[in-house]
C-alpha cells in the first residue's frame, strides 16, 4: 500500500512538471511566433516611413532651391514649401517620385506642436485632437489609434533645412487598419494552437509519466516481492534449525549417533541458508553495478569438460546421462570463475529436474561469430508461462519441488546477470518431445 501511495506521489509529481514544461514550450513559441510575424508584419511599413523621411529630407539638399526659383521666391516658410511640395500641380512629377501616396504628411508648429496643414491631412482633420505626438518620440515609429477603430504606424522627425526660417516637426502616417487585423486574427490563431497544444500536453505528459514511471512501478512491486520470498526462504530453514536446536536440548544426555538425522537435517538447512546469503550478496552486487569480471582466454570446449566430468560421476548415482558434443574448438575470453558458476547453475538445475534414464546434453559451436552453448535436457520440462519468467527472482514453477530439491529459485536469475555481464543472451525453450533447451550466446 505505501508503494502504491508513493508511485501516486511521484506520478502526479512528474505531470505536473511535465505540463510546467511543456506549457512553456507552447507558450514561449507562441510569443516568438507572434512576435516575428507581427515584426515582418509591420517591417516593409516601417522601412517606407523611413524612406519617405529620407526623401523629404534629400529634396531640401537637392530639390528645394530649383522649386524656388521657378516660383522666384527669395524665402519661404517650410511649412508653406511642403504644403506646396505636396499638393502643387507645378511640382506634381516631384510628389509622386518621392512621396507614397499611402503616406500622410502632418507638419507641426515646434513651440506649441501644434498642427499647421489641415487642409492636406485629409480625414485625418476629424481626427486631429486624437493623433498621439510627442517631441521625445523623434525618429522613432510607434503606433496611433484614432477614433478608436483606425490605427496608423507613426514616425516624427525635424524638418530643419538651411533655406528656411524656422524649424517644422514633420509626422508621417500610414494606415495599418489590415496589417492589425491580420495581426489581431493570427493572435487569435496563436493563442487557441497554444491553448490546445497545453491542452495535449496534459495528456502528454500523464501518458509518458505512466511510462516513465511504470519501471519504478515493477520495480517497487518487485522488490516488495523479493522481500515476501526472501522472509520465507529465511524463515524455513531458520524454523527448521531452531526446532532441531530445541529437541536436542530437551535431552541432553542423548547420544550423536541417536541424534544423526536431526544433526544431518540442521547442517542440510544451514548449508541451504548460507547458500541463499551468498546468491543474494551476488544479486545485491548485480544491482548496484558492482560485478566485475577478469577475463582471460581460454578453450571453451576443454573448460567445459574440465567443470562439467565432476558432475558426470553424480548423474550416473543417479542413473542419468551427460552428453558433450563440443564443437567450438576454439578460445574465447571471459572470467572463467563466473562462467563456472553459470555452467554449475545450468547443470545443477538439468540435474534437479530430470528423472532416471533422462540425459543432459552440453553442445557447444559458432554460429554469427558468436559463441553458443546449449544446455539440453529431456526432463519434466517447463510450461510456456514458466519460459517467459524462468529468469525472474525467486521464481519456481513448483514450489514445493523446489523445496525438496534445495533449490531457492535465486540460480536462473544469477546466471542470466553472469552471461549479461559477458555482453552475451540467455534464453530457454522447450526441448521436444519433452524437456528443456538453455540456449546462451556470448561474443568471441
Amino acid at each position: 500500500m505505501e508503494e502504491k501511495e508513493e508511485v501516486r506521489r511521484i506520478l502526479l509529481k512528474h505531470i505536473i512538471y511535465n505540463i510546467i514544461g511543456f506549457s512553456t514550450i507552447f507558450i514561449v513559441f507562441g510569443i516568438f511566433v507572434f512576435a516575428m510575424v507581427k515584426s515582418i508584419t509591420y517591417n516593409r511599413i516601417d522601412e517606407e516611413l523611413k524612406s519617405s523621411k529620407d526623401r523629404i529630407m534629400q529634396v531640401q539638399s537637392e530639390e528645394l532651391n530649383s522649386i524656388f526659383e521657378r516660383r522666384e521666391i527669395e524665402f519661404i516658410e517650410r511649412d508653406s514649401f511642403i504644403k506646396d511640395f505636396i499638393n502643387s500641380n507645378q511640382d506634381n512629377n516631384i510628389s509622386r517620385r518621392i512621396m507614397n501616396p499611402n503616406v500622410t504628411v502632418i507638419i507641426r508648429d515646434v513651440d506649441k506642436e501644434k498642427i499647421i496643414n489641415e487642409d492636406t491631412i485629409g480625414r485625418l482633420t476629424d481626427y486631429k485632437d486624437e493623433i498621439l505626438f510627442n517631441s521625445k518620440l523623434l525618429n522613432k515609429i510607434y503606433e496611433v489609434t484614432v477614433g478608436n477603430k483606425y490605427y496608423y504606424r507613426c514616425l516624427n522627425f525635424v524638418y530643419d533645412g538651411d533655406d528656411v526660417q524656422e524649424n517644422r516637426y514633420i509626422q508621417l502616417l500610414i494606415n495599418v487598419d489590415s496589417e492589425k487585423d491580420l495581426i489581431n486574427n493570427y493572435l487569435k490563431i496563436i493563442s487557441s494552437a497554444v491553448l490546445i497544444g497545453i491542452i495535449l500536453s496534459v495528456l502528454a505528459s500523464y501518458i509518458l509519466s505512466k511510462k516513465t514511471l511504470k519501471p519504478l512501478q515493477e520495480n517497487l512491486e518487485k522488490q516488495a516481492e523479493f522481500v515476501q520470498n526472501v522472509s520465507h526462504e529465511l524463515r524455513t530453514p531458520l524454523t527448521i534449525i531452531q526446532a532441531k536446536q530445541e529437541l536436542l536440548l530437551q535431552e541432553p544426555n542423548a547420544k550423536i549417533i541417536d541424534k544423526s538425522e536431526d544433526i544431518i537435517l540442521t547442517l542440510n538447512e544451514t548449508n541451504r541458508l548460507t547458500k541463499l546469503i551468498k546468491d543474494l550478496m551476488i544479486l545485491s552486487r548485480a544491482d548496484g553495478k558492482k560485478i566485475t569480471l577478469q577475463k582471460e582466454n581460454v578453450n571453451i570446449d576443454d573448460y567445459i569438460i574440465e567443470v562439467i566430468t565432476p558432475y558426470t560421476e553424480l548423474a550416473e548415482m543417479q542413473n542419468k546421462k551427460i552428453l558433450f558434443n563440443l564443437n567450438y574448438k576454439s578460445d574465447i575470453e571471459i572470467d572463467t570463475s563466473r562462467f563456472y558458476q553459470l555452467m554449475v547453475i545450468l547443470i545443477d538445475n538439468s540435474l534437479k529436474y530430470t528423472e532416471q534414464s533422462d540425459s543432459i546434453e552440453i553442445k557447444t559451436y559458432q554460429k554469427d561469430n558468436k559463441f553458443v552453448l546449449e544446455v539440453k535436457d529431456t526432463g519434466i520440462g517447463v510450461s510456456d508461462e514458466g519460459l517467459k519468467r524462468i529468469f525472474e527472482r525467486f521464481y519456481r514453477e513448483d514450489k514445493a519441488r523446489g523445496r525438496e530439491t534445495g533449490g531457492t529459485g535465486l540460480g536462473l536469475s544469477i546466471a542470466s546477470l553472469i552471461v549479461n555481464a559477458h555482453g552475451g543472451t540467455i534464453k530457454a525453450i522447450h526441448n521436444e518431445p519433452k524437456g528443456t533447451i538453455f540456449i546462451v550466446k556470448l561474443p568471441r
